[in-house]
């Protein structure tokens, strides 16, 4: 396949350095320009009169940023809460459960692995154990669901579910899962949808799965500032959703106690319906179909060089390239790897160790030309002869 046309002026919507080889977006996004100017705009206004911006109609700006964006995922505003990334969505969920000894919590082995660390932490604190679901890569939606339930036993109280895998960039069936989770254990099992990749690249990514919990961030690919993301939950557990911090807005409860943090910096929020306009100014679908495209073209030309089999095509702006025997097999070779790639070709990647094998992510945006690919395609099997 061939790589896609360019969308007109796109490029120039961000401020990437020309000489980087930007192909990871995944992890941290980039912010447009205008997006840049208008968070720019918010903290001169906060540095202006710091006492107005934070007690004279703050909650009312962020109240109405939340349903903007909850709109935007196909979630009830008033069953969402602003936060600052998906992470800090899931330890808030973990930290209203009351866990206990001889609980479990089931995860997949595709799960990312702080969110995997922040149940851990947990279990070790409460005594409840984690469980794994192994779900192999070429796995069709029927065996994905059956591994979950497999993993399911009469003392779980608790599965997390990436909606997009981050280590191995492929769609999970959550809405299937839920109703699996549902039909073997009614509500005693609550179930967590980390869709960290999800808003910018799923339609309503929240309406009809169903879940307990979802957390998704928009600065990935919905061209959010860092720092915006949102935790959506079932009314049966919003009395139970507290801040980690404690702060003015408590008694208020959910979604207000989460979102009020005092002299926090409310300016990525703010600025986030800007990176919305954006997005919906070049076409959602258009960018959608832009930036799959390239993807799997970078993917697809990877791989030859590199005499390797990919993953099945996903449809996402997110590939996976499996890296030859012995590269990246474990997680501080794969991340020693991914430093020596920025170094040596300029390069940014995503790449990390899963099941004993390194995996290559490359990610695509509007800002990504076929060259960007073709260095990689250049230097990395060279780069992996040296080492």
């Amino acid at each position: 396949m061939s790589a896609p046309e360019p969308i007109p002026g796109a490029r120039l919507l961000f401020s990437n350095d020309a000489a980087v080889a930007q192909l990871n977006h995944g992890s941290f996004g980039l912010v447009p320009i205008a997006v840049q100017r208008a968070q720019q705009r918010l903290r001169d206004e906060v540095e202006a009169n710091p006492p107005r911006f934070f007690s004279v109609g703050l909650e009312a700006r962020v109240a109405h940023v939340r349903r903007h964006l909850a709109a935007f995922v196909g979630a009830d505003p008033d069953l969402t809460a602003l936060v600052d990334n998906a992470t800090t969505g899931t330890s808030t969920v973990l930290a209203g459960l009351d866990l206990g000894g001889g609980d479990e919590v089931v995860t997949t082995d595709h799960g990312y692995g702080a969110v995997d660390l922040a149940v851990d932490v947990l279990c070790r604190r409460t005594g409840a154990s984690r469980r794994v679901a192994r779900v192999p890569l070429g796995d069709d939606d029927d065996a994905v669901v059956e591994a979950v339930l497999d993993a399911v036993t009469g003392r779980t109280r608790l599965v997390i579910v990436d909606h997009i895998t981050a280590t191995t960039a492929r769609v999970l069936p959550v809405r299937r899962i839920v109703e699996a989770v549902r039909a073997r254990a009614g509500e005693r099992v609550a179930v967590l949808v980390d869709a960290a990749h999800a808003p910018g690249l799923l339609p309503d990514p929240v309406a009809g799965i169903g879940a307990d919990f979802w957390v998704g961030n928009l600065h990935k690919w919905a061209y959010a500032p860092r720092g915006t993301a949102l935790l959506s939950v079932a009314p049966r557990w919003r009395e139970r959703m507290r801040s980690l911090v404690v702060s003015w807005s408590e008694e208020a409860g959910f979604p207000d106690s989460l979102e009020w943090l005092g002299a926090h910096d409310y300016t990525p929020w703010l600025a986030a319906p800007t990176g919305l306009f954006v997005l919906r100014s070049l076409g959602i679908d258009a960018v959608h179909r832009h930036n799959a495209a390239l993807a799997e073209h970078g993917q697809a030309l990877l791989a030859e060089v590199l005499d390797v089999t990919v993953p099945p095509r996903t449809g996402l702006p997110m590939t996976v390239v499996p890296l030859p025997q012995g590269a990246g097999a474990d997680q501080t070779a794969a991340t020693a790897l991914r430093r020596r790639i920025s170094d040596d070709l300029a390069t940014e990647v995503g790449l990390a160790s899963w099941r004993g094998r390194g995996y290559l992510r490359l990610s695509a945006q509007v800002y990504n030309r076929e060259e960007d690919f073709q260095r990689l395609v250049e230097g990395l099997p060279k780069l992996l002869r040296r080492s």
